[in-house]
């Protein structure tokens, strides 16, 4: 019962510190970052808030979960949160675009590097002569 009563408390708190996000997180740090950089931080930063969201949800289904929830990985989604908000307004601010999908798929990949087969193999032996 005393898990349960802390428990709800906590998500009271959790829920005013949604609102309170970006205080975790750096304003000027996406400032200089050009649009492709940008690109790949929303991204990623989308990503985390995922994994931490399904980290949470999952935590929540145990007996003390909500408490295990808000300690190890509320203030980490918050943190990132607040991230994506700034790089968000940062992508705004330069006006970015995502790129097409097939602009990413159309990149041409490096050849890899075929064996000669005609050419004889050979070894050197002890006294550094060619062996064929």
């Amino acid at each position: 019962m005393a898990l349960l009563v802390s428990g709800s408390g906590l998500s009271g708190c959790a829920d005013m510190s949604d609102s309170m996000s970006t205080a975790f997180a750096d304003p000027a740090k996406y400032d200089l970052y050009e649009c492709k950089q940008l690109e790949t931080e929303r991204k990623s930063l989308a990503t985390r808030a995922a994994e931490l969201q399904g980290l949470i949800a999952k935590a929540d289904t145990g007996v003390a979960g909500p408490v295990i929830a808000e300690l190890a990985y509320r203030n980490e989604y918050l943190s990132v949160r607040g991230q994506a908000r700034f790089a968000e307004q940062a992508w705004q601010r330069n006006k970015c675009h995502d790129t097409p999908p097939a602009a990413a798929a159309a990149a041409p990949a490096a050849p890899a590097p075929t064996p000669a087969k005609d050419k004889p193999r050979h070894s050197q032996g002890r006294s550094g002569e060619a062996i064929y």
